[in-house]
């Protein structure tokens, strides 16, 4: 039997404790693999109140013992009897925040569970109680001894896999930054993972250009034909399935998405704003290079509707799913 996924509670004062309440409350409708908070019982079961959702909840000291109550309860690690009030982050709910990821991530790279599912996070706050990364994914890349730079986001959804080589940058750094070598090393990456993850034997890799048309043969700038075109000729000597640089405008719309697997995007904007016109509900940011599974809802805290049980389940749902399934195809390889 494949071991629990681990789901962290992510800022309590944020919507992360109701979701994750709400995504056990439809766990057989959504035909969900059995998973396990690693946060506070007390703001789990204060959480689904507010909700108005009926969960019950099982304190649980390890991860083997989440199969037995599952099915009738919603199992938690429980770190800390904290009291708190959505929408109104404190730096108690930072150092259980942070408590949660540190004591997830273990889980997971012990085996003891099968993929971390991370709920959303203050950045902010957790600055104020130590936290010295840029975001979960560089946290969780370091405690598995892998560099930020082969730590790859991937967001993932019905319609789109979409991968920005570069992310949480200012659009004019974008160009200097790109390299052929970086291109490739994050494709690489990607196409391998879309393999051993996602049950794709040959990956198809659409690269797209920076410049608008993928430069017109360098009269809109000459980066495509110095540094994109490059990287694609070197990912197909290495046998990859990638084709590119393709005109950006053009490589979104329903025909062009039949002809490949994953748009590899130049910078953030590129690749989330087609995923999110397309797959806003059900969008899984996926965290590629990792010797564990990443998964997380592809949101913020939204603290401003914490506790008013308006924020959508949808996109926990996706990424508990998603994590359940490549933990499968990885227990099965």
């Amino acid at each position: 039997m494949t071991a629990p996924l681990a789901l962290t509670i992510g800022d309590p004062a944020g919507v992360g404790p109701e979701l994750a309440a709400a995504a056990w409350a439809l766990r057989d409708s959504e035909g969900l693999p059995p998973f396990f908070v690693v946060g506070s019982a007390r703001v789990i079961e204060e959480a689904a109140r507010r909700r108005g959702i009926l969960v019950p909840v099982c304190t649980v000291k390890a991860p083997d013992e989440v199969a037995e109550c599952f099915g009738g309860a919603l199992p938690v690690l429980d770190l800390a009897d904290l009291r708190y009030t959505p929408g109104e982050p404190d730096d108690a709910g930072a150092s259980l925040a942070l408590n949660a990821l540190a004591t997830a991530t273990g889980l997971v790279r012990s085996g003891a569970a099968s993929a971390l599912v991370t709920g959303p996070i203050a950045k902010s706050r957790l600055a104020r109680v130590g936290f010295d990364h840029p975001g979960q994914t560089e946290f969780v890349a370091q405690a598995c001894g892998v560099t930020a730079e082969n730590a790859v986001m991937m967001l993932a959804g019905p319609s789109l896999k979409v991968v920005p080589i570069t992310v949480h940058v200012a659009l004019r750094l974008v160009p200097d930054m790109l390299t052929a070598e970086l291109i490739r090393t994050r494709a690489a990456i990607t196409a391998a993972a879309l393999v051993r993850d996602y049950g794709i034997a040959d990956p198809r890799l659409a690269v797209a250009g920076l410049n608008p048309h993928a430069g017109e043969d360098g009269r809109m700038g000459h980066e495509d034909t110095q540094v994109v075109a490059p990287a694609v000729a070197m990912l197909r000597d290495a046998g990859i399935n990638a084709f590119g640089p393709l005109p950006p405008d053009t490589m979104f719309h329903a025909e062009a998405r039949e002809g490949y697997d994953v748009a590899i995007c130049m910078y953030h904007d590129q690749a989330l704003i087609p995923m999110k016109a397309l797959d806003f509900d059900a969008g899984v940011n996926v965290t590629l290079g990792l010797p564990i599974i990443r998964t997380s809802p592809d949101h913020g805290t939204a603290f401003v509707i914490a506790g008013t049980g308006k924020a959508r389940v949808g996109p926990t749902i996706a990424a508990l799913r998603m994590a359940g399934e490549c933990a499968a195809r990885r227990a099965s390889a």
